[in-house]
């Protein structure tokens, strides 16, 4: 198909209007995957988790990916971009809500449950919303577009560590060693209020899908052909059998793997004795920031030059310098 031509009907400002209107969704679901940075030294240190149970977090989330992308693409087929988006929106913004149960009772497999229905809203999103956008103009551009849009997620991740910082992880926490001093009353007193302070973050992220999720079924999305003109999908069996995609799919499982596995241990590795020499969990967020930052500034400079220059061999030059 020919995506030069895949928008329908729809002036050329209108297209770039759909695209900072989507883009906003690119945002909202970098800033959520971020907050996992976040929870995993305060959910850690709340219910005195081993390091093992605390990446639980991480693979409950990422797990969903794996799990609900193709029932996600089904649903996109069946619905088309705009109502993929908006159900993905508010899926996610379930997910975010069940924070506040979890938190009052005071049961991680319960953050776990909710992490798993939030990621399962956000791969919904990705599954809708990363065509949408490639298919949103000229095909000779859409890398660019797909960049540029990528680069207002990564300016999501850069912004939630601080977020989290300041509310998530606003008191400091106790060690197991001083917990193990006071009466056992007092420290699960404290382990539930550590939980708790998690609900109103997740309230307000909540408000936030739903209101997008609003804007985005109100607003007048171009209508693209592609999904939902689609009466016959192939199966993954011959998407896979282009060797571009099959590679591709195990650089994104190691790259991802590499970025999302940095992040996560981040905070605790920094506030070590000896390593951010008595850096507070807090201030270490700061540099989680800046290591997101980082994908943001990459973002940016890939989105003017993959405008220029083929994106093969700017993925083959950006692979051994990786």
């Amino acid at each position: 198909m020919d995506t030069s031509t895949a928008v329908r009907g729809h002036h050329v400002q209108s297209t770039r209007t759909a695209l900072a209107v989507v883009t906003a969704i690119f945002f909202m679901w970098g800033f959520i995957t971020c907050l996992n940075d976040i929870l995993i030294p305060h959910l850690k240190a709340a219910f005195s988790l081993t390091w093992v149970q605390a990446m639980l977090i991480q693979f409950t989330f990422f797990g969903a990916y794996f799990l609900m992308s193709l029932p996600a693409g089904r649903l996109v087929a069946a619905a088309g971009y705009k109502r993929g988006i908006v159900a993905g929106l508010a899926i996610a913004g379930v997910g975010a809500l069940l924070f506040w149960p979890a938190a009052a009772l005071h049961v991680y497999g319960l953050f776990l449950g909710a992490l798993f229905v939030l990621a399962t809203g956000i791969t919904v999103l990705q599954v809708a919303a990363n065509p949408y956008v490639a298919l949103l103009g000229p095909e000779q551009t859409s890398s660019s577009r797909l960049t540029l849009a990528q680069s207002m997620n990564a300016l999501g991740t850069t912004i939630a560590p601080l977020f989290g910082g300041l509310l998530i992880l606003a008191a400091e926490p106790r060690s197991a060693e001083q917990l193990a001093l006071l009466p056992q009353a007092e420290a699960l007193a404290y382990r539930a209020a550590e939980a708790q302070s998690v609900q109103l973050p997740y309230f307000g992220l909540a408000v936030a899908l739903f209101v997008l999720a609003a804007a985005i079924w109100m607003f007048r999305l171009p209508s693209i052909a592609g999904v939902e003109d689609t009466r016959h999908p192939g199966t993954l069996g011959d998407a896979l059998r282009h060797k571009h995609l099959a590679f591709g799919v195990l650089a994104i499982f190691f790259y991802v793997g590499a970025e999302v596995s940095i992040g996560s241990v981040l905070v605790n590795f920094l506030s070590m004795p000896g390593i951010g020499e008595g850096l507070t969990e807090q201030q270490a967020t700061h540099y989680v920031s800046l290591y997101w930052g980082g994908a943001l500034v990459g973002r940016l400079v890939g989105t003017f030059l993959l405008a220029k220059f083929d994106p093969r061999r700017l993925l083959g030059i950006f692979a051994l310098i990786v």
